[in-house]
């Protein structure tokens, strides 16, 4: 009820602007146990109903996608809202700035935003320190892993492996991020002649860890809403190749279509929200379609809506993210989800 008051105040701030306040609020309120506990009263559905995936027990279907929490600051504060799992990330090995500013814009009229971050934030070591901090029981903590900009594509391994080495011990999940297009040439890791060879390391870095640790870390990867029928085919199967574990569908897409003619859309970056809700629904199915159940789908792409939740899971997905839904619904959109579902 309250919230599109907040909004309207957060919204004559600038987009990153009002994340950083907003972001600030919430892990302060996070840090406080009575302060998490009112915030939990108020925003969790106890009697969500659990799913299991990637051998994981997570209490509800909805999660807090990558993007929010790039540096594991807030995830504590962000758990109380009533996510059954939280995405931290997206890290890089290194600290980077990321791309000039401004880079995030909002077209308010298509409840939609492009952002071109980049991947800034303060590097593996500092997100691995949050991480260290007391955890909610169940909730299930995932991280988004990012190579870093300077880091040649024939490289990228190394930065994915080393990243791995960090989060195993600190995460129940982690997802490779191949598909921003905020970083130059990321995307292409999608190509099978770049795909096979990561993940191939990945996978057998895995196994490395797992005997290291006693236990096998789940191994996600997140693809692009603008692969071709062909390019999603052979990214899907080389994926299942690997062996590795399930697939978050989707990253932002680079298209314009459902934006077209409005005064924003040419700015360069990833379009997120409304305006991707159809799209990111129709790869979900895509996806499910020629897994045949081989592994298990995140769907996360214009989640406005409960009813947009149920269109991603009825496509094929077996959990879902939101976001940019949040950014416009407020943080009660988790729990109306929850209810519907």
């Amino acid at each position: 009820m309250l919230y599109p008051i907040s909004r309207a105040a957060l919204f004559k701030l600038e987009p990153e602007t009002a994340h950083a306040v907003t972001l600030a609020a919430v892990a302060r309120m996070g840090s406080v146990p009575p302060m998490r506990a009112a915030l939990a009263a108020c925003f969790c559905l106890p009697e969500a109903e659990p799913v299991e995936a990637f051998g994981l027990r997570f209490p509800n279907r909805v999660g807090l996608a990558a993007g929010y929490d790039k540096d594991g600051e807030g995830w504590r504060g962000l758990a109380s809202l009533g996510f059954g799992h939280i995405e931290v990330g997206t890290v890089t090995p290194q600290p980077q700035p990321g791309n000039p500013k401004p880079r995030v814009f909002r077209l308010v009229d298509r409840r939609s935003v492009i952002n071109r971050m980049g991947f800034p934030g303060r590097g593996a070591a500092y997100v691995a320190e949050q991480l260290r901090r007391p955890r909610k029981p169940g909730l299930v903590l995932g991280v988004n892993l990012g190579k870093q900009k300077s880091t040649a594509l024939e490289d990228a391994a190394h930065d994915y492996e080393e990243l791995m080495e960090v989060f195993a011990p600190l995460a129940d999940y982690l997802a490779v991020n191949i598909s921003s297009p905020n970083t130059p040439g990321l995307r292409k890791l999608q190509e099978r002649s770049f795909l096979g060879a990561l993940l191939g390391r990945l996978a057998a870095k895995q196994t490395e860890l797992a005997d290291n640790y006693g236990a096998r870390i789940p191994i996600l990867v997140k693809l692009a809403p603008d692969l071709d029928p062909d390019q999603l085919r052979t990214a899907v199967d080389v994926i299942v190749e690997a062996g590795l574990d399930g697939i978050i569908a989707t990253n932002t897409t680079i298209a314009r279509d459902t934006v077209e003619g409005h005064p924003i859309a040419p700015q360069e970056g990833g379009l997120s929200g409304a305006a991707l809700t159809d799209m990111s629904t129709g790869i979900i199915a895509a996806i499910a379609g020629h897994l045949d159940g081989a592994l298990p789908i995140i769907g996360v792409g214009g989640i406005m809506s409960p009813e947009d939740a149920r269109d991603k899971l009825d496509a094929g997905a077996t959990l879902v993210q939101i976001y940019t839904g949040m950014i416009y619904e407020g943080p009660g959109l988790v729990k109306r989800i929850l209810r519907a579902l």
